[in-house]
C-alpha cells in the first residue's frame, strides 16, 4: 500500500503532483529543512551531516601538514593508519545481519556456490515466467525477501524503509544514500538496438507508461529521505526514450528535463543531496552532461552540493572527465559533487575503456579522492589556479582506500565535505570500522552512509544481481568480510559463555 503522499501522486501527472509533493513538505520546521544549518542539526536525529564536517575540515586546514597540501596523490606520507581497530567494529550489528552477511559471502567466496547462485539470479532479473517472478510467486518472494533482499534493500513499502533506516541510524551510521530500485541494464545488442532506431521523439505513451512512474517512484525516494540524506537517482529508470538520449548524447526531451527539474527542486527544498549514478559507457557522456547541467542549476552554494556525478575510476578516462568538469565549475561559478567509485560494469563495458590491473584502478581512485579532499591539483587531476569549490563522497569497500581518506581527514588536510559511503549488507566491517573512529575521535567527524534501494522484491532483482556479480569481481575482499563475520559470530558465542 503506498504512503499517503504516493496516493496522490499517483493520481496526478508530474506536472500537478510536483506541488502536491512540495507542499507536503513544507509544514517541515527549518531545523528540518535546513540542513545546513549547522546549529539546527542535533543529536536527536544521530548524525553528522556532511557540512559539519566540512566546517571542521575548513577550520583545521591551516594545521595541514606541507605534505599532506603538496602532494594530494598517494605518497608514504598520506599511509593508512597501521593499527587495527582495538575493539570489534562488528559489534554494533543486530545477530541476524550477521548471520545474513555471513550467509552471504559464504556463498559469494565459494567457487562452487557462486557460478550457479548467478545463474538463478539472472533467470529471476530477467524472466518473462511468471512462476520465476518473485512479485507473482509468493514462495519466492518469502524467501528471496528473507534473506537476500533483506541483506541488501531497505524494503518494499515506505513504512518499511523508514524502519530500515532507523536501525540503520541507531547503529551510529550518519545516514543512507536511497535508491529506487526501477531500473534497465542493457546487452551489448540492446544498446546498439536503441541507438539505431530515432526514438527521440517524446510521445504521450513516454510520458505515462515510463517518465512518469520513474520521476513519481523518485520524487517519492525524495519525500522518504530525511533531511542530509542521499538520494541515488538512475536516468535508464526512466525508459526507452532516455536511454535513447543518453546514448545519442542528447539534451533531455522537454517532459523529461522537467521531470528531473522537480526532482532536483524537491530534493534542494528538503536539504536530501541527489547522486547521478554513473551507468554503461554507452550511455555514460550523455549522463555526464545531464549532470553538469543541473549542477549548474543547484550547486550555487560554495557551502554544499545538490546534485552529484558519479565518476568510475576503474575507466582510463576519468582523470581527464573530472579534471574537465572541475574547469567548468570554477568557470561557471559552482560547485561540484563528486561521487567517486570504482566502477559496476566491468561485465557489459568494452575491455579497453578500463585500466590494465587492478593497481591501475586503486592509484586512480586514490589520487583522485586525495585531490578533492585536498583541494589541490595533482598528476590525475589537472589544473590551474585556485581549486573550486568540491564535496565528496568516498563510495568504497576498499579498507586501503577509505583508511588513506581518513588519514587526510586526521591531519587536518581535509577542504572538501566529505562522507564515506558503503552498500548496504557488503563491507559492513568497513562501514562499522568507520562509525567506531567517529565515536572514539569527536574531533575527526567522520559521516558514514549506507547505499540500499527500495521496491518490490522483482523490482529489485536487477540490483541483486549486480551485487553479485561485484562480489564474483571481488573474491578477495569477499573473503574478507566473510571472515570477518565468522570472528564476530565466533567472539560473541565466546563471549556468552564466558570464554572471552
Amino acid at each position: 500500500m503506498p504512503s499517503a503522499p504516493a496516493r496522490g501522486l499517483a493520481c496526478l501527472p508530474l506536472h500537478r503532483a510536483l506541488p502536491s509533493v512540495v507542499s507536503s513538505v513544507r509544514v517541515l520546521s527549518p531545523a528540518c529543512v535546513g540542513f545546513n544549518h549547522r546549529s539546527r542539526l542535533s543529536a536527536n536525529i544521530q548524525r553528522r551531516s556532511i557540512h559539519n564536517s566540512e566546517r571542521m575540515a575548513i577550520s583545521s586546514s591551516d594545521r595541514r601538514t606541507n605534505t599532506l597540501a603538496e602532494l594530494p596523490a598517494v605518497d608514504p606520507t598520506t599511509q593508512p593508519p597501521s593499527s587495527e581497530p582495538k575493539s570489534a567494529p562488528l559489534s554494533v550489528l543486530p545477530l541476524a545481519m550477521i548471520l545474513r552477511s555471513l550467509l552471504t559471502t559464504v556463498v559469494s567466496s565459494s567457487p562452487f556456490l557462486l557460478p550457479p547462485s548467478l545463474r538463478i539470479m539472472s533467470l529471476l532479473a530477467n524472466t518473462q515466467n511468471p512462476i520465476l517472478n518473485p512479485d507473482k510467486n509468493p514462495l519466492l518472494r518469502f524467501f528471496l525477501k528473507k534473506t537476500f533482499y533483506a541483506q541488501f534493500c531497505a524494503g518494499e513499502k515506505p513504512a518499511e524503509v523508514q524502519a530500515t533506516v532507523a536501525r540503520l541510524k541507531n547503529i551510529g551510521f550518519s545516514g543512507v544514500i536511497l535508491g529506487y530500485a526501477k531500473e534497465v541494464v542493457l546487452t551489448e545488442d540492446q544498446a546498439k538496438a536503441v541507438a539505431a532506431v530515432d526514438q527521440g521523439k517524446e510521445t504521450a505513451a513516454d510520458i505515462a507508461n515510463e517518465i512518469d512512474p520513474w520521476a513519481l517512484g523518485t520524487l517519492e525516494t525524495v519525500t522518504l529521505a530525511e533531511p542530509g540524506d542521499y538520494v541515488a537517482l538512475k536516468f535508464t529508470g526512466a525508459g526507452r526514450l532516455a536511454l535513447y538520449q543518453l546514448s545519442q548524447n542528447s539534451e533531455p526531451s522537454p517532459y523529461l528535463y522537467k521531470s528531473i527539474d522537480a526532482i532536483c527542486a524537491l530534493a534542494q527544498q528538503r536539504g536530501v543531496r541527489l547522486l547521478f549514478d554513473a551507468e554503461q559507457d554507452a550511455l555514460q557522456d550523455g549522463i555526464d552532461n545531464w549532470t553538469m547541467t543541473f549542477a549548474r542549476k543547484y550547486n550555487t552554494s560554495p557551502e554544499t552540493a545538490t546534485v552529484y556525478g558519479t565518476y568510475q575510476t576503474y575507466k582510463k578516462k576519468t582523470p581527464a572527465v573530472i579534471s574537465r568538469h572541475l574547469a567548468e565549475a570554477k568557470e561557471g561559478g559552482f560547485s561540484l559533487g563528486v561521487k567517486l567509485v570504482r566502477g559496476a560494469y566491468l561485465n557489459s563495458d568494452p575491455r579497453h575503456c578500463f585500466w590494465e590491473s587492478q593497481e591501475g584502478t586503486d592509484a586512480c581512485f586514490n589520487s583522485i579522492a586525495a585531490g578533492v579532499l585536498t583541494r589541490q591539483w595533482g598528476p590525475m587531476i589537472e589544473g590551474k589556479g585556485e581549486f573550486p569549490d568540491a564535496h565528496v563522497v568516498l563510495a568504497t569497500h576498499n579498507v586501503e582506500s577509505v583508511r588513506r581518506a581518513r588519514a587526510i581527514c586526521d591531519a587536518g588536510g581535509a577542504k572538501s565535505g566529505v562522507a564515506f559511503a558503503q552498500l548496504q549488507g557488503m563491507a559492513d566491517e568497513v562501514s562499522c570500522e568507520l562509525v567506531e573512529a567517529g565515536n572514539a575521535n569527536r574531533a575527526s567527524d567522520l559521516p558514514v552512509f549506507k547505499y540500499l534501494v527500495w521496491g518490490s522484491t522483482g523490482e529489485c532483482m536487477k540490483y541483486l544481481l549486480r551485487r553479485a556479480n561485484e562480489n564474483k569481481d571481488a573474491v578477495g575482499r569477499t573473503r574478507s568480510g566473510r571472515d570477518a563475520m565468522w570472528a564476530e559470530l565466533v567472539r560473541r558465542c565466546k563471549a556468552t559463555f564466558s570464554l572471552a
